[in-house]
């Protein structure tokens, strides 16, 4: 486990040599220490990455050329998988099996953006004029130096949705993982070295986002902002970024809604409910949190859900077994039992859970279920980030798509018909950047990832993920030796 930063393509102590412990969920137990960055690391960080874009071979090189880095930092992270699994279930709680899978998407989001990368070799898109003394076409071009401050739900998977596109682009940056879980995004540093990235291209800091990651914000040579976390820390973001005019990419928060129409099979029904509540503890920003049952129903589903809930296997992350592991660290643990609490002193009622699980130590949480919460409580309405789960009926078509767009946020949105085209009608309805007809949560990093009102700006993964780290030029030609009859006689 690393215990340094990685700043300009060596393993740095941090300059004020500060650092933070890393606590297992599951266990309570410090098993590490961290190096905690200060402003004078994010600026010798970002005097890296400037000199590496500005000076460096990085955005020189053709997109063929980044593409076999690329590859083989996806081969690095493959070759070192359980390792990295096992520190991610460490330092976030999740069940082993989860982070095997997260990392092996985190393999393939570098395979993927290293082909984009060969695509943008010559890629140039001419534009037709109509006055024919010119031509004109359009490049696109790395947008510079990027800053990326990611979450802890994903440790290593959420960074390669930033790092991965905008190494393809061209672009050099500066990584800044979630205090709570750094491990797997330091160990990136070596995977990165060892694949041959040149020394700048990347730099990544543990420490306080409130001093880190305001730092990078601030720093007037950052070109790029992409943040990935909480509603409040991406305006706070917005705000800073404006001073410079910064280019900026947020994922934020979301409260989304799942509706489940009568004639849906009620297995799969609770088994997607429960995927898109319970898969990582209910610690994801798209989770159907808000479960929308037509009346005729509601009753059995929520019987049946309450029923294998209270089947889930509990525990640590490394035990064999587990379907739901701690959340990740002890404040997140009090804000959702809060959460819960506070649900029912608000009038809502709690079919299971509720509590913590019954375990001497760890930040577990039972898996959650409450009923009838009113449609102006923070249960219905806030993001929890946790196994809490919130059901009500509805009576009309209508009626569901009213109360599921009935939000601030708009990340995402699921329905379950076995009519095909009323779940395709409420799905063009849904006020939401993802939508899911008869499942919840699958995503792909080739498809686009973000949300509409207060759930972010922009997208991520697909092209358009790479789109965000681009910036797109004209150039026109004349051709035409005809005078141009302005000035000159």
């Amino acid at each position: 486990m690393r215990s340094e930063l990685y700043i300009d393509g060596r393993w740095t102590a941090p300059a004020q040599g500060e650092t933070l412990p890393v606590v297992n969920p599951a266990t309570e137990e410090v098993f590490h220490h961290i190096p905690a960055a200060t402003e004078a690391d994010a600026e010798a960080a970002v005097r890296a990455a400037r000199r590496a874009f500005d000076e460096g071979p990085w955005p020189r090189m053709t997109g063929a050329e980044r593409a076999k880095i690329l590859r083989a930092m996806a081969e690095g992270i493959r070759a070192r998988l359980p390792e990295l699994a096992r520190l991610e279930v460490m330092d976030n709680g999740k069940p082993l099996p989860e982070a095997e899978w997260d990392l092996a998407d985190a393999a393939g989001c570098f395979d993927f953006y290293a082909g984009l990368a060969e695509e943008l070799d010559g890629e140039v898109e001419p534009i037709p004029l109509a006055d024919g003394r010119f031509t004109s076409k359009a490049v696109r071009e790395p947008v510079g130096v990027a800053a990326a401050i990611v979450p802890w739900n994903y440790p290593l998977l959420m960074a390669s949705w930033k790092v991965a596109p905008a190494l393809a682009a061209g672009c050099t940056m500066v990584l800044k993982p979630a205090e709570a879980t750094s491990l797997t995004a330091l160990e990136l540093g070596a995977i990165a070295e060892e694949a041959g990235l040149p020394p700048g291209v990347l730099n990544i800091l543990s420490g306080k986002g409130s001093v880190v990651g305001q730092a990078l914000v601030d720093h007037p040579q950052v070109d790029k902002v992409a943040f990935t976390g909480s509603g409040p820390v991406g305006s706070r973001i917005m705000a800073s970024a404006a001073r410079d005019i910064k280019r900026i990419s947020l994922e934020l928060g979301g409260k989304s809604p799942f509706v489940v129409f009568g004639d849906s099979d009620l297995d799969r029904a609770v088994e997607w409910i429960m995927f898109g509540i319970f898969w990582n503890q209910g610690q994801v920003c798209s989770a159907t949190s808000r479960v929308l049952v037509e009346r005729s129903l509601y009753d059995r589903l929520l019987g049946r859900l309450v029923e294998e809930a209270e089947k889930i296997r509990i525990g640590d992350g490394l035990q064999p077994g587990t379907l739901l592991g701690p959340l990740v660290n002890k404040v997140q643990y009090d804000n959702v039992l809060s959460h819960i609490d506070r649900a029912v002193e608000q009038g809502a009622k709690l079919a299971t859970g509720g509590k913590a699980q019954g375990f001497n130590h760890g930040y577990f949480v039972a898996p959650t279920v409450l009923t009838d919460a009113p449609l102006d409580s923070d249960a219905w309405r806030e993001e929890i980030f946790g196994p809490v789960v919130c059901l009500r009926p509805f009576d009309t078509e209508e009626e569901a798509i009213r109360l599921a767009n009935d939000s601030r946020f708009g990340l995402a949105a699921a329905v379950m018909s076995g009519d095909d085209v009323r779940a395709e009608r409420v799905a063009a309805a849904f006020r939401a950047g993802i939508v899911w007809i008869n499942c919840s949560q699958p995503t792909f990093t080739e498809a686009p990832w973000g949300g509409y009102k207060q759930s972010g700006i922009g997208r991520e993964l697909g092209r358009w993920g790479l789109d965000n780290y681009l910036e797109t030029k004209q150039i026109t030609r004349l051709v035409s030796d005809e005078p141009w009859g302005w000035y000159i006689k």
